[in-house]
């Protein structure tokens, strides 16, 4: 077990590096997507030592956007950027093929649309993200308030495990999370796909239909890199 100090600088680390992989597309009139996250703060705080060498920023959640803005960083609304050059976010696991599962912090449904607008997505992780399988962190689904126990009721009898709606907590959208547990997901795709046709859901924490372009994983040994195959 790696101790949360070292933790929390293979973060920073691997945050330094995905400043790096950003620099080609820094430019005059270039807009960037910055995700949401312990390991984004780090990427947020570096990247803004840059903010003069492009024009604004796209949050995905109204925290980053508030750590943007103490930056001196320019926000714009996702419906006012002509085009995202980068987008880059961390995650709660990868898996070997580059899905993901997001949502830890409630951001999914927004990071999810910024990352789909974007030329190019970048995920950021430190190495206790990557498993074999997704599932073990849970998947969170976010949810219209009124449809909360319907959903959890179907959410449960479609695919088993616990269902459990986050106590207390409110996305930037106003609608509730509801986490997924207990699963061992070895089709992302199809479980995506799946958990969003119920009706009242709004999104579901796995990124798998639109996988990033690039992962970066911070090491104790250094920044390692892959590329998920093109689907």
């Amino acid at each position: 077990m790696i101790s949360r100090i070292d933790q929390d600088e293979l973060k920073r680390r691997v945050a330094l590096a995905a400043v790096d992989a950003v620099v080609p597309s820094l430019g005059t009139g270039a807009i960037i997507g910055v995700g949401t996250g312990s390991t984004t703060n780090h990427f947020i705080d570096a990247l803004a030592k840059l903010k003069d060498r492009f024009e604004a920023a796209v949050s995905s959640s109204m925290a980053s956007a508030e750590r943007l803005a103490a930056h001196g960083v320019r926000i714009i609304d996702l419906n006012d950027a002509e085009a995202i050059a980068v987008y880059v976010d961390g995650a709660d696991e990868v898996e070997p093929g580059g899905a993901l599962i997001k949502g830890g912090g409630g951001a999914h449904t927004r990071e999810k649309i910024v990352a789909a607008a974007a030329e190019r997505f970048i995920c950021i992780v430190d190495e206790s993200k990557e498993v074999d399988t997704l599932g073990a962190f849970g998947v969170p689904v976010e949810v219209v308030p009124m449809a909360r126990r319907s959903v959890a009721d179907q959410l449960a009898t479609a695919f088993g495990g616990k269902v459990r709606e986050r106590p207390g907590f409110v996305t930037d959208n106003g609608n509730a999370i509801l986490d997924m547990l207990g699963l061992a997901i070895t089709k992302p795709v199809v479980f995506e796909g799946v958990i969003n046709n119920f009706a009242g859901v709004v999104e579901n924490g796995i990124f798998a239909a639109n996988r990033p372009d690039l992962v970066l994983v911070g090491t104790p040994e250094g920044v390692r890199e892959f590329a998920p195959p093109l689907r």
